[in-house]
């Protein structure tokens, strides 16, 4: 029964040797009513403050999390993100002063419900009052006032944790610089909420859960267990379950417990629910699951982008494809929403068959890791060239002439100068850092390979991870001085409507194609009776090539007539001799570049 192993597989209940612990005397009104007195917050760093006081990053943990982020050295225990931050990882503290906080309502040494209520004197238990995610943003930012931080470098988190980035930035907007939001959403769905419904009662209906004052005795293990099993089942995919499980069906682990184990199924489950139980409180995960499920920016579209109204950070947002609780869905709905406002916003779909829990897991996070370290290398929000060497790759869908890209200084020729450019289909990023390196800004790509996505953030771009053919209605009208469709037409399924989209959010469409009509391509045809072969965009096999249409200059030419746009410009050219074609050019180019508008 082998299995990737999640960064929060190796946590521990013993003491977090590396905590200290901040007291604030000034209590906290909470949102849903209540109030807290006193409150203690149990936070760890790592790495050092620079002199300008913008190195900072706060890492918000999700539900089962604490402040132990990563080893403080050789003889620390593991922490539950240590693929994502720690030495050479993306999160360095040789360049970033990292700060992780227990939660307020958690129960590894930040105020809970297993602190004393110094009006009863007891325990708070389950008369501890409803926390939200602002809350635990509250006091947060009290803790940033107590280590003298003003402005963050970059608020990140994954499922709470990007709960409470999202958060960070809607409240806090001159505070947050960057805001890397990984595997969460507006809100959770019924279905989700289901789940923690019925955990939570499992938890509140076992025998031992003594109205929640469980504290001098052994407590409501079994039903904790019950409420991390069904939750550890939301952070799973149908898929990962399928290749852990179905192989050694009736092979269950050998391990001592009260649960059910005669599947290996049964066994693993058993397991986390048994492991979770050492370590975490019952009343807590009531309070900070219940957190959780209230946390809501809107069920619309209109409702999401008004709640992230007062947001001004850039935004990373990723998800993985196996996500059901947190869907790519959502985190598409968020950036959206963002786009809409003309925001600076990256996101990414993580191919990983991991489910919600990939945000722990090496596999699920090597891309994404790879993001976050690039993109937090730009603090001052500016694009700042690139921190690798990529060379140009030939992707067969999106970038079909191997040679010199020629089209690129025809394009040159038509762009205004300094111009804000959306490039649609744009690969590794190439033209983009181009144009960057010419002056150009604001810059977008939207590209459908994920590997080119990560190749794009590593070279200081922002990016949306998109089908081309899926539409681009998050792209407000007019955003752009020029929308760019490069080398790409040819793969385009609905050729009509990505016109359409070019001329609304650019002031000025410019799009590049080969030209199928071309003379050597006509006459292999009519010698032959083959479907014509050659080099650049002609190299392909009829049953294996990426062109889904063969247009012509006639054709682009007709389409652009009956859709009713305008042809602004326009150069052809016969890219083997490299000349410009003025006569006949659907017969004697090769290459063709038009620029439009509505």
């Amino acid at each position: 029964m082998s299995a990737p192993r999640s960064s929060d597989d190796s946590r521990m209940a013993r003491p977090l040797r590396h905590a200290k612990t901040w007291v604030s005397s000034e209590g906290v009104d909470l949102e849903n009513g209540g109030r807290v007195e006193e409150v203690t917050v149990c936070y760890e760093t790592w790495g050092e403050l620079n002199s300008a006081g913008d190195n900072a990053v706060l890492i918000c943990h999700a539900l089962s999390g604490d402040s132990h982020v990563a080893r403080h050295d050789a003889d620390d225990d593991a922490g539950w993100w240590e693929i994502l931050v720690g030495p050479g990882r993306a999160i360095d503290p040789e360049r970033f002063f990292v700060i992780c906080s227990n939660v307020l309502g958690g129960c590894r040494g930040t105020t809970g419900p297993n602190f004393i209520d110094p009006e009863s004197g007891r325990r708070f238990g389950a008369d501890f009052p409803v926390v939200t995610v602002g809350d635990m943003v509250e006091v947060q930012r009290r803790l940033l006032d107590h280590l003298d931080i003003e402005c963050l470098s970059a608020v990140v988190g994954g499922s709470l944790g990007g709960l409470q980035a999202l958060e960070w930035a809607i409240r806090a907007p001159h505070r947050v610089n960057a805001a890397v939001v990984i595997a969460a959403a507006p809100r959770l769905s019924s279905q989700g909420i289901a789940f923690d419904v019925v955990g939570r009662n499992a938890i509140r209906h076992d025998p031992s859960f003594a109205s929640g004052q469980y504290y001098e005795a052994a407590g409501p293990e079994a039903g904790l267990a019950l409420a991390r099993m069904l939750a550890h089942v939301t952070y799973l995919s149908d898929e990962s379950m399928r290749a852990k499980f179905d192989p050694t069906r009736l092979q269950p682990r050998s391990i001592e417990t009260g649960f059910e184990s005669t599947f290996s199924v049964g066994s693993y489950l058993a397991y986390q629910g048994d492991r979770f139980v050492e370590r975490f409180d019952a009343n807590s995960y009531i309070t900070l699951s219940t957190a959780m499920d209230l946390f809501d920016l809107g069920e619309t579209d209109g409702k999401v982008r008004a709640s992230l109204a007062s947001a001004t950070c850039r935004w990373l947002f990723l998800s993985f494809s196996s996500d059901w609780l947190y869907p790519p869905s959502a985190s598409k709905q968020l950036a959206d929403a963002l786009m809409a406002r003309s925001c600076s916003v990256t996101r990414c779909v993580i191919e990983s068959s991991a489910g919600h829990d990939s945000f722990l897991l090496e596999e699920g996070m090597r891309q994404g890791g790879r993001m976050v370290s690039s993109f937090l290398s730009r603090p001052d929000g500016r694009d700042q060239g690139a921190r690798a060497a990529h060379e140009p790759r030939s992707n067969p869908a999106t970038n079909i002439f191997h040679a010199q890209r020629l089209d690129y200084q025809l394009i040159f020729r038509l762009m205004p100068k300094g111009a804000s450019v959306v490039d649609l289909g744009c690969g590794n990023g190439e033209l983009l850092t181009i144009l960057r390196d010419r002056g150009h800004r604001p810059l977008l790509g939207v590209e459908w390979d994920a590997e080119e996505v990560v190749a794009c953030v590593e070279n200081g771009l922002s990016v949306i991870h998109a089908d081309l053919d899926q539409g681009l209605a998050s792209i407000p009208d007019r955003s752009f001085d020029v929308a760019l469709l490069s080398q790409t037409l040819q793969s385009i399924v609905d050729v009509g409507g990505i016109l359409d989209e070019i001329v609304r959010i650019g002031r000025r469409g410019i799009v590049s194609f080969p030209n199928f009509a071309h003379a050597p391509m006509r006459e292999m045809f009519a010698r032959e009776g083959r479907l014509p072969k050659g080099e650049g965009p002609y190299e392909y096999e009829w049953h294996d090539t990426p062109n889904r249409r063969f247009p012509s200059i006639l054709d682009f030419q007709d389409l652009c007539d009956h859709r009713q746009l305008r042809i602004l410009e326009a150069i052809y050219v016969d890219s083997r001799t490299g000349e410009e074609v003025v006569q006949d050019p659907n017969l004697k180019a090769d290459l063709a570049v038009f620029a439009l508008a509505r």
